[in-house]
């Protein structure tokens, strides 16, 4: 693997393993695996995190020796727990009380007596003696050792600390209560249940049926543990892309029901991480479990959404809802669109319309298909995607979209257009140059090679911090453009050239991979990087794929 793992966790963790990480703080504990929250314990459920801990060795992420030594135990205890969880099960982890196990001997009526022979003069062993208990009893009736506070003591926050965190005094806020830290009083956290059914939405169905509800309240269920609820960390992620704002104001209104526009698109969101991006995986997903996450008492099920899908797609909205969403990642994220990576993909249809066949890669055949051209950012985050009736090249798909992307961009922005060898045409060249563009690409066809004694070491330092070392050569090249017929909206273009830059990168094992661009400005080191850069748009790397660079 070439790639670095992406740093997902939070910088105070400590490693378990190449893979997970383990945060402890003073709330309770948190491991994280591959970036994602797999297990969640509070301050002092000692069940929970030993739980935790033999579940990450049992799974391999790590070996028994990295958890230990994260979760601060030795591997013997880790042993013990293992073996113990796979004899007892969960209720085998359980904290046994250590010490003794019959009531205390140190009684009220005890401690009194203590205290008159203490008045007698007596020393500590005779009064040990008459009592029966030990010297160190003694002590602690006496207060002169204190008494050792149980272990549900020793985790109740302090008062001050119950201040701190905002907790009230006597019913009043903390900051306005006014009370010595003696007389504080700390209210208890109302108590959730593990599984928390939805609430009913009867009135509302019964309303969306009489055609009087336009979409139903979102009414959210609390609970201690909710199925999939993961799913919400999502959120924000959503938010940043515009698509709740953007569809509303794109799509016509939706017809009057339970299931509106919002429950639709976030099921289909929700559907698609859980790796379930057709309608028919409803049936696979508990409509209650989803239907908490969307604010309702149960998710749409099959029927329903796809019902709710073919309204939506009855508008041929499609491509507008796509620009618009450009449109916003471009206005939120002006910084990151003087790049812009173009990707051709071929997905198989297996709808109902007639489509013309081509030829599918994966499948090594010939068939219905669309073509998908993926238009990602100079950090590789997604701008838009176009969607089409398959082509002869991807250059065909840049001539055709070349108007869209300026009006995406704007009239008075530059922006360099990143693609591979399928989209390498001289004709394209020109006309992505005559439209104020930039282009950066391979070349294609027969070319002469570069001497090696003509490539020369160049480092750079990438916007993100990391460091690249390449052998690079450059050199003008002039490329023929042939005459363009005229179209229905575009005269005739006669022949001509366009003179471009050929930056030639060399690889340790003496291949050379030949860059195409027209600009002036930009350094081979820079060049290099960032046609390497192109990769980040398909696999999310955060830096360049060398082993790449020669596909």
């Amino acid at each position: 693997m070439h790639q670095p793992v992406l740093p997902l966790v939070p910088a105070q963790s400590r490693p378990v393993g190449p893979s997970a990480a383990l945060l402890e703080d003073a709330d309770g504990g948190a491991v994280f695996v591959f970036g994602m929250l797999t297990f969640v314990y509070a301050a002092g459920d000692d069940l929970a995190r030993r739980l935790a801990a033999v579940q990450l060795a049992g799974m391999g992420i790590a070996t028994k020796v990295q958890v230990a030594s994260a979760f601060a135990v030795t591997t013997t205890t880790l042993a013990r727990w293992c073996a113990t969880y796979a004899a007892a099960g969960v209720e085998g982890l359980a904290t046994e009380r250590t010490g003794p196990k019959g009531p205390s001997k140190l009684t009220a009526t005890l401690r009194e007596r203590i205290v008159l022979l203490e008045g007698q003069g007596l020393s500590l062993a005779k009064i040990a003696t008459e009592t029966g208990v030990s010297t160190a009893t003694v002590r602690v009736a006496l207060g002169r050792v204190a008494p050792k506070p149980s272990r549900s003591a020793r985790r109740a926050p302090a008062p001050a600390d119950a201040l701190a965190a905002g907790y009230v005094a006597a019913g009043e806020p903390a900051q306005t209560a006014g009370l010595e830290l003696a007389s504080v009083t700390v209210a208890k956290a109302p108590v959730l249940g593990v599984l928390t059914r939805p609430v009913p939405r009867s009135l509302e169905r019964a309303a969306a049926r009489a055609g009087d509800l336009t979409e139903a309240p979102v009414v959210l269920t609390q609970g201690a543990h909710l199925p999939l609820v993961g799913l919400l960390l999502a959120l924000p992620t959503l938010e940043a892309t515009g698509l709740l704002e953007v569809a509303a104001r794109v799509l016509p209104p939706m017809r009057k029901g339970f299931y509106g526009l919002r429950a639709v698109l976030l099921m289909g969101v929700f559907m698609a991480l859980l790796r379930e991006p057709r309608a028919q995986g409803a049936t696979r997903l508990a409509p209650a479990d989803l239907g908490r996450l969307l604010g309702l008492d149960r998710a749409p099920e099959v029927k329903t959404l796809r019902r709710k899908l073919a309204e939506l797609a009855s508008h041929g909205k499609g491509a507008e809802l796509q620009a618009a969403l450009g449109a916003h990642h471009v206005q939120t994220h002006p910084e990151a669109v003087g790049f812009l990576y173009l990707d051709g993909h071929v997905r198989v249809y297996s709808g109902t319309r007639q489509l013309p066949k081509t030829h599918i890669a994966r499948m090594r055949i010939a068939g219905p298909a669309t073509e998908e051209t993926w238009v990602g950012d100079g950090q590789g985050d997604p701008v838009m995607v176009i969607t089409a009736a398959p082509s002869q090249s991807l250059a065909a798909e840049l001539h055709r979209l070349l108007p869209q992307l300026r009006t995406l961009i704007g009239a008075d922005r530059r922006c360099t257009l990143v693609f591979d060898r399928g989209g390498y045409s001289p004709a394209v060249f020109a006309e992505i140059i005559a439209a104020d563009m930039d282009l950066l690409t391979y070349y294609k066809g027969p070319w002469a090679r570069a001497a090696v004694g003509t490539f020369s070491t160049v480092d750079y330092l990438a916007p993100d911090g990391s460091s690249h070392s390449f052998e690079l050569a450059e050199r003008p090249i002039t490329l023929a453009v042939p005459r363009q017929p005229a179209t229905a909206d575009k005269d005739a273009v006669p022949a001509g050239t366009v003179t471009l830059r050929l930056i030639i990168r060399r690889s340790p094992d003496g291949h050379q991979t030949p860059i195409l661009t027209n600009r002036t400005d930009l350094t081979v080191a820079e060049i290099a990087y960032r046609m390497g850069n192109r990769w980040r748009q398909e696999n999310g790397s955060p830096g360049i794929d060398v082993g790449r660079f020669r596909a």
